[in-house]
């Protein structure tokens, strides 16, 4: 996985235009495609379960608005004396869960009912934590479309899912026949993400230099740990911290990168979120193949 994920960046960088038709809609459905293709290897009974474990949901959603917006605003402060980029940082931190979480979830072996539900909720929920934490933390206040936001999240994740487990139940046959590529599936998918968002961000992630590029894998790296240690600490199962692990590591940076373009006057608040895109994604794959 990291090998294919290091490949696509490397193509991204290299030659983005190779990369640069993998945008837009194709995510989406490539994405899309990757959520049925887990649906078809979950049972009803496995998000039965997360259900019937709210306290598990509830420490998810607020590791992810916890961890992550308080690692985001020490971080920049401590290491980036632009303030464009330090809020860029803070905004990443506080955007919700994204949903290559769930790709990389399924790759590392853990629960995928669980990430699908906490990126749901983590989702709806940012219409008031994204922009409540964001003024707090960044002294700007913005706004986030949260239908607009939420319907994105249940196409792309919740009724592809929805469809996989369908498949499964009334067309066995097919969906054994499906269930072998699913996790090549996903390993491509988040490669040509990885490369895509290189290759259209390229110049500003060479511009940006070390200094905020390590800024950014410090704040993923430290969200990645004590996501799995204070889940660990709470008495978590090995497989639900590593969930959650995931999911407060890897943010909505897509969204980041949108809301930094309309609502900041610098551009260069967008440059941490483009960089996260990437930088999460390398990172969630070398975890994924460590705990694999």
């Amino acid at each position: 996985f990291p090998v294919f994920v290091a490949l696509g960046a490397l193509a991204g960088m290299c030659a983005p235009g190779t990369v640069s038709w993998f945008r837009g809609d194709a995510v989406t459905y490539a994405l899309a495609g990757t959520m049925l293709g887990m649906g078809i290897t979950l049972d009803l009974s496995d998000f039965r379960a997360v259900f019937g474990q709210p306290w598990k949901i509830g420490m998810g959603v607020a590791l992810q608005y916890t961890v992550m917006p308080t690692l985001a605003f020490l971080v920049g402060k401590m290491f980036l004396a632009n303030q464009s980029l330090a809020a860029g940082l803070i905004l990443v931190g506080c955007c919700p869960g994204g949903t290559a979480s769930n790709v990389v979830t399924f790759l590392a072996g853990a629960s995928v009912p669980l990430s699908v539900v906490l990126t749901t909720v983590s989702t709806f929920m940012a219409t008031v934590m994204t922009p409540t934490l964001t003024q707090h933390l960044a002294g700007t206040m913005i706004p986030v479309d949260g239908g607009g936001l939420f319907v994105s999240t249940c196409k792309v994740v919740l009724l592809p899912v929805v469809a996989g487990l369908v498949l499964k139940k009334y067309a066995p046959k097919f969906s054994e026949t499906l269930e072998p590529f699913a996790p090549i599936t996903a390993v491509l998918t988040v490669a040509l993400i990885c490369a895509s968002i290189i290759g259209r961000t390229s110049t500003q992630i060479l511009a940006a230099g070390p200094t905020l590029i390590a800024a950014v894998a410090l704040l993923h790296t430290l969200g990645f740990g004590l996501g799995y240690f204070l889940s660990r600490s709470a008495g978590f199962s090995s497989k639900t911290s590593r969930t959650m692990s995931i999911e407060v590591g890897m943010q909505n940076s897509a969204l980041g990168v949108v809301l930094a373009s309309a609502h900041f006057a610098d551009p260069l608040v967008a440059v941490p979120c483009a960089i996260s895109a990437t930088v999460h994604s390398v990172l969630g794959s070398m975890l994924a193949a460590f705990w694999r």
